[in-house]
């Protein structure tokens, strides 16, 4: 086998934050270059570029020790966008106007998705006043001292005066603000809320109405199902949002339901459709929706009383926006940042149905995998995943080692992310293929798909994946002697489990897996994520959280595993990890437990995710390639 490229030494250009101008004549994006090693961007700068030719009209970089992100055009075409100041603990909701960027608000804390008041004259945005951790559950929690519970950080609905004034704090402290949308009247908002801690209630999170003016909150509806993207519709009559089975707030995926404005009980208007939506557009051209659609991205409309149409547009990559993962502006022009396995990101702006590429930024950097997508049978199910193989591979030679990928979640799906960096293209580099799988619980096929691995973790899902590597030995040269496996939070718990299921494994790595669903129930930080999936508490019924926990098995456990966690990890805490390590330990299979300081679920530190990459590498070779 020939050797792959090597691994990519320059920066990668990076567009994050895209939206698009309401005349659909200028896209925005934060532009910055990654390292290799660095999970975080360089220094960048606001970006505005044409839409048609993706010159750069604008570069906007007011504060040299700031972050930018979080951009909003206003009605008439003004930009907003928050810098954060991370030594200074600040952040500033900043105006770009004809005479340069101007100062509207600076909080003490955080802040995050500005959104324009219809009239234009004011600007709402999400607060956190003294925040005491980065916010969501998957960064580095705060250290567990003192009285435990009683306090917690707001995220609130605050406005700001266009043309200046003081930022006002609307609704109530002790609520958690989710994500909101302005009505069309500009008298108030629709958003997702919940009292108490926002790392922990998303899970039990309603739809409720709040009044610009006074703050009040009136319940809208209390959703069956976790909520995301609530859209007013532009009469002001109708929320929709997108309803389904999530386990982590961001990784959005459901069924498009409506409730009305006025209240009451939401309806299910794509029902039984073969996709999962992932995000919400509701404006001038109607209700719009991104979907996956299996191996594919979409753009999909929605009429609320018809339901879902024909794709407006599909393909195999991945996409982005700022507000949603395209942006659309009212003559119909669509912008994207899009990338697939073997192409890097770039920006791809023009008719919904026919958007072109308008930047050439990564056209440098060449492709070190080729990429397929596989589909297969199992348990009733079509079920998908992408099979990657280092670039330059002769299929005369030897059968290749191969690494089984399973994503986190469960609720999620692997898309086509281009592999330039990281231990995945550390894996390409040192001769592995790779394969991700998309089994029951996973996004893309479904609504019904998803909910298929309730109560069933590690089960049928497990089948699903075992069928599928079965289906990539016969599309390809894989060596069914040596195959590794490794997986993060609920990948990280498949991996966990796996080995005490079957030993079809040689080498597995755990990234902050669950190994014991009992003791993970009470010490974790957000454990209402699990009543949906096994329907009551574990101090209600123990028996399916002990019949899913790798160490009732843990006699049966021969392959030697490597397992990663960060110490202040609060989905998924490092206890977790300690306590599989012992019983491998106890059971004498070859194991070894790295614990990474002031880490999340999330690594940060360069130096921690360089020395993971090398850690995991090292562990398949070991015991894949016998070095």
């Amino acid at each position: 086998m020939a050797a792959a490229a090597p691994l990519a030494a320059q920066p990668l250009h990076r567009f994050e934050d895209l939206v698009i101008a309401p005349d659909g004549d200028r896209v925005a994006t934060v532009e910055s270059g990654q390292e290799p090693d660095a999970l975080s961007a360089t220094h960048g700068a606001v970006v505005v570029r044409q839409t048609q030719s993706g010159r750069i009209v604008t570069r906007i970089d007011p504060c040299k020790t700031c972050e930018y992100g979080n951009l909003a055009y206003g009605p008439d075409g003004q930009l907003a966008f928050v810098a954060r100041d991370r030594k200074a603990g600040t952040a500033t909701l900043m105006v770009q106007g004809a005479h340069g960027a101007r100062r509207l608000a600076t909080v003490t804390g955080l802040a995050a998705d500005p959104r324009w008041s219809p009239d234009g004259r004011s600007i709402a945005l999400l607060v956190t006043i003294g925040a005491q951790k980065e916010t969501g559950a998957v960064q580095a929690g705060t250290r567990q001292v003192g009285e435990i519970g009683e306090t917690n950080d707001d995220k609130r609905i605050a406005i700001v005066p266009v043309a200046g004034g003081t930022l006002r704090t609307v609704s109530p402290s002790g609520r958690f603000i989710y994500e909101y949308d302005w009505t069309p009247d500009g008298r108030g908002f629709v958003a997702t809320t919940a009292k108490g801690n926002g790392d922990a209630n998303w899970w039990v999170a309603t739809i409720d109405a709040i009044d610009a003016a006074t703050g009040a909150v009136r319940p809208i509806t209390a959703p069956a199902t976790q909520a995301n993207f609530p859209r007013v519709s532009p009469d002001g009559k109708t929320v929709a949002f997108i309803g389904g089975l999530m386990s982590d707030f961001g990784s959005v995926g459901g069924d498009v339901w409506t409730v009305p404005f006025a209240g009451g009980v939401a309806t299910d208007i794509t029902p039984g459709y073969r996709g999962t939506f992932t995000s919400l557009l509701w404006g001038e051209g109607g209700l719009r929706a991104t979907v996956l659609l299996g191996d594919q991205a979409a753009v999909v409309p929605v009429d609320p009383t018809r339901g879902p149409a024909e794709p407006l547009w599909t393909a195999k990559v991945k996409i982005a926006a700022e507000d949603a993962k395209v942006a659309i502006a009212r003559n119909g022009t669509m912008a994207m940042v899009a990338q697939d396995f073997e192409h890097a990101p770039a920006i791809f702006a023009g008719p919904i149905a026919a958007p072109v590429q308008i930047t050439t930024e990564n056209s440098a950097y060449r492709p070190i995998v080729t990429a397929r997508s596989l589909t297969w049978r199992s348990g009733g199910h079509d079920v998908q995943g992408w099979l990657l193989a280092p670039r330059n591979v002769s299929l005369s030679t030897a059968k290749a080692p191969m690494i089984t990928i399973v994503h986190g979640g469960p609720a999620a799906a692997v898309t086509p992310d281009f592999v330039w960096r990281g231990t995945n293209a550390a894996l390409i580099a040192a001769g592995y293929w790779l394969f991700m799988p998309n089994p029951r619980g996973s996004y893309g096929q479904g609504e019904a798909f998803v909910q298929a691995n309730k109560r069933d973790f590690g089960g049928g899902d497990l089948k699903d994946i075992l069928a599928g590597i079965d289906a990539a030995e016969q599309a390809a040269p894989i060596d069914d002697a040596r195959l590794g496996l490794m997986g993060h939070s609920y990948g990280g718990f498949m991996a966990m489990w796996a080995n005490t299921q079957t030993n079809r494994f040689k080498a597995i790595h755990a990234g902050a897996g669950i190994s014991d669903w009992i003791s993970y129930y009470g010490t974790n930080g957000i454990n209402t994520w699990m009543i949906p999936y096994f329907g009551k508490s574990l101090y209600d019924d123990a028996k399916p959280y002990w019949d899913i926990s790798a160490i009732q098995f843990i006699d049966q456990a021969r392959t030697p595993t490597l397992i990663t966690v960060g110490e202040r990890d609060i989905e998924v805490p490092p206890t977790q990890s300690t306590e599989y390590w012992n019983a491998l330990k106890a059971h004498g299979v070859p194991t070894s437990l790295v614990i990474y300081p002031d880490e999340g679920h999330g690594f940060h530190d360069p130096a921690h995710i360089a020395d993971e990459r090398q850690r995991v590498v090292g562990w398949f070779d070991r015991y894949l390639k016998g070095k």
